[in-house]
């Protein structure tokens, strides 16, 4: 694993492919013209604002729980990671793009936080398998008890601990 994939994982390429789509749906917003999700600005800035602070505190809380220079050293499984196995790109899937799809107004844009959250499963796999390559005893079990994006029941129970590290 190399020192960029250590680091940024499938970020980079997430973040290019949500940016393409969310232009595309830009672009059908303005050829379809679908209804309005609210009338009121009130609203929707307290919807966006709320899962702006939302996602802050959760890639914060990720931040201190697994420092950059930790990432594929070491498998964390207590912060945010106690619940899910991407804590910072579940804030943005599960957070931010659902209020920027309220902020902008349209059911297009719904569309494409519910589009999007799809992809980044199908993205995330290679970092799944350098993590496997990492810590091939390890990371299954944790996968196992671990939701990606979304808190499975059971992580919701487990004590939290953090794996030994090298």
């Amino acid at each position: 694993m190399n020192t960029y994939e250590r680091i940024f994982g499938a970020g980079p390429r997430g973040l290019l492919i949500s940016l393409a789509l969310l232009a595309l749906a830009w672009q059908v917003e303005t050829a379809i013209g679908l209804p309005d999700i609210s009338d009121s600005h009130a609203v929707r800035w307290v919807v966006f604002g709320s899962s702006a602070v939302g996602t802050l505190l959760l890639a914060v809380w990720s931040a201190r729980s697994l420092p950059p220079t930790a990432r594929g050293r070491e498998l964390v499984t207590a912060g945010p990671y106690r619940y899910v196995r991407h804590p910072v790109y579940a804030a943005f899937l599960s957070c931010f793009n659902w209020g920027l799809a309220v902020l902008l107004n349209n059911w297009i844009y719904v569309a494409w936080a519910v589009l999007v959250h799809g992809l980044w499963h199908w993205n995330i796999r290679s970092e799944e398998e350098l993590m496997k390559g990492a810590f091939p005893n390890e990371y299954p079990e944790y996968c196992r008890s671990t939701g990606r994006f979304v808190p499975r029941l059971r992580s919701l129970r487990r004590k939290p601990s953090v794996c030994p590290k090298d």
